[in-house]
């Protein structure tokens, strides 16, 4: 099958944050007043550090996709940092989209990002599809247990495609199996029955049945089976009832994620493409107000890009809580400085900030962070010579650190040290997701873009590059 001149589906990722809350701690907590959730205490969550969030999430997703050129990016979420900023606009600046990519934010609806990839597949156009969750479900509910935090992306345009577009169905119905108001936390969910019975079984089957009929292709046929219900056991039903075989089924990976909102049909889908053999049907559902069905074959092309680790084991269910601001702690008067972030200074300094953006001396090629009239190479000193270039994606390793127990950080200790860059930049940087005593002088680093602090008095927060290890197992 050839696939070099066709225009589809060209890569899928997903990112998972490295921490993962073992459910059994959730639980252990709750027990006292909700023994019901017994049952769901298996496994482990993706639980977002305190520093990452929709945004950011959606750049690691981003970059693991290296979309190059492409004219528009969309970001769906029902959970975006800001009601009234283009958050896909901090994304796009991050992993350095052209000033003429057309930008927007989705929400409102889990099936946003799915809608999203049919709309982008129908389209002569290249295309950046991405989905992010970072949801703060009610202490001791059914959700905090099955929700989980991550991101997935697409990319779609013209070249060696992943998977051809077969067909599409769309139906809305404002069927409320939950819903959140706006300004509000927590989602509040109705009866499980009621919605597998009306929503499931009813809009979600007609939905596919019409994707399937709409092809010519009969349910037998289908390969993998893509239904992010975070419901159990609502998949088999309707596979059963739409007459997909069993082993069509594609895994939620609810024993070590959990469901991710609308990132979930993009996860799932990207996991489907992995497992996939040339020519196979995938079916791909997702339901909220109604439901979207697409249906893809799979070509020969390799998918490009890694799966996620493992992650770390989180037992500390005080820290999930205070991650995601449920709960007050003391942190002592060095917690209580204003953060006002000074929204001309930061126009100013935006490329530095958004990409990372130093300077490479034209005269002797030295490298430096931040980018100066001057070059910092004392056998060079030539003037206006430096041309913009980007630490974001380069090779580092660490040169000092220092672990800082009295510094306010929401997970101490602060860790903090200078990073050499292969390309000779020397940066005095903050450190991301380690271990207490990993850091060592001469640890390989990646760069990762995060939330550097909150202005939580206004409502505003700031995004930087900080430095993490690189590790073998990617965790």
């Amino acid at each position: 099958m050839n696939t070099s001149a066709e225009y589809g589906l060209l890569a899928t990722t997903r990112y998972v944050p490295r921490l993962r809350l073992e459910r059994s701690e959730v639980f252990s907590q709750h027990r006292w007043m909700a023994p019901g959730l017994r049952g769901l205490a298996k496994g482990r969550r993706a639980m977002a550090h305190w520093d990452e969030d929709v945004v950011t999430m959606a750049v690691e997703a981003a970059r693991q996709l290296a979309p190059g050129a492409v004219s528009t990016l969309t970001l769906a979420s029902t959970t975006l940092p800001f009601a009234d900023r283009l958050n896909a606009g901090i994304v796009a600046a991050a992993v350095g989209l052209a000033e003429g990519t057309a930008l927007r934010d989705v929400a409102s609806t889990s099936r946003a990002a799915l809608a999203e990839l049919a709309a982008a597949l129908r389209q002569p156009a290249a295309a950046l599809l991405l989905a992010a969750e970072r949801r703060t479900p009610r202490p001791a509910s059914a959700q905090e247990m099955i929700q989980g935090d991550g991101a997935a992306g697409a990319l779609v345009g013209p070249g060696a495609v992943i998977a051809q577009f077969l067909a599409h169905r769309s139906v809305h119905a404002d069927l409320v199996d939950h819903f959140r108001e706006t300004g509000h936390d927590h989602d509040y969910g109705w009866e499980e029955r009621w919605v597998r019975d009306e929503g499931y079984m009813k809009v979600a089957l007609g939905t596919l049945k019409a994707c399937l009929a709409e092809a010519g292709v009969s349910a037998a046929e289908v390969a993998h089976f893509v239904l992010p219900a975070p419901l159990p056991k609502v998949n088999e039903a309707v596979a059963k009832k739409l007459g997909v075989p069993a082993s069509a089924l594609v895994s939620t990976e609810h024993e070590t994620v959990g469901d991710l909102g609308s990132a979930q049909p993009l996860a799932m889908l990207d996991i489907a493409l992995r497992a996939a053999a040339p020519g196979a049907l995938i079916l791909v559902g997702a339901f909220g107000s109604g439901c979207d069905a697409l249906l893809l074959r799979r070509t020969d092309a390799p998918c490009p890009g890694d799966v996620p680790a493992e992650g770390k084991a989180e037992t500390s269910y005080m820290k999930y809580l205070s991650f995601t601001g449920q709960i007050g702690l003391e942190w002592g008067m060095r917690a209580e400085m204003d953060n006002k972030t000074a929204l001309t200074a930061a126009w100013r300094d935006h490329a530095r900030a958004a990409r990372f953006e130093g300077g490479r001396c034209s005269a002797c090629g030295t490298v430096q962070f931040p980018r100066t009239g001057v070059c910092v190479n004392p056998a060079c000193r030539a003037q206006k010579t430096q041309v913009p270039v980007s630490l974001a994606d380069a090779h580092a390793k660490v040169m000092s650190h220092t672990t800082d127990f009295l510094a306010y950080t929401p997970h101490p200790p602060f860790q903090f040290g200078h990073v050499d860059f292969d390309d000779g930049a020397r940066v005095l940087m903050e450190f991301a997701d380690t271990d207490n005593g990993e850091l060592a002088v001469g640890l390989p680093l990646r760069m990762v873009y995060r939330i550097k602090e909150f202005d939580r008095q206004r409502g505003f927060r700031r995004y930087f590059w900080k430095a993490t290890p690189v590790r073998e197992d990617k965790s």
